[in-house]
């Protein structure tokens, strides 16, 4: 077994570049965020329905990686996550 100071590790960042944008690999992000998605939209809470219609899903692009992110554009989504949790209930629950 390596003792402290043994081994070395020199990051290669174009290895993680590529690995990370690699299709296969967005396909999952994007499978569970519209997993995270659908369990937010069910479990959300209806009034007007306005806050359910407004869940969606946006993409971001970062220097390694692509990632999805679930967010609400209902004006009173701040509001019913801070008071429900809704969202982070959701990406808890996918199991990722």
């Amino acid at each position: 077994m390596a003792r402290s100071g043994d081994t070395e590790f020199t990051p290669n960042p174009a290895f993680f570049e590529s690995v990370l944008r690699q299709p296969g690999v967005e396909r999952i992000v994007d499978e569970s965020a519209a997993r995270a998605l659908t369990k937010a939209k069910a479990n959300a809470p209806v009034d007007t329905g306005e806050y359910r219609d407004g869940l969606h899903i946006e993409h971001r692009e970062s220097r390694y990686r692509r990632s999805a992110r679930v967010v609400g554009s209902d004006p009173k989504t701040m509001l019913i996550e801070s008071k429900t949790g809704n969202l982070a209930r959701s990406l808890k629950g996918i199991g990722q």
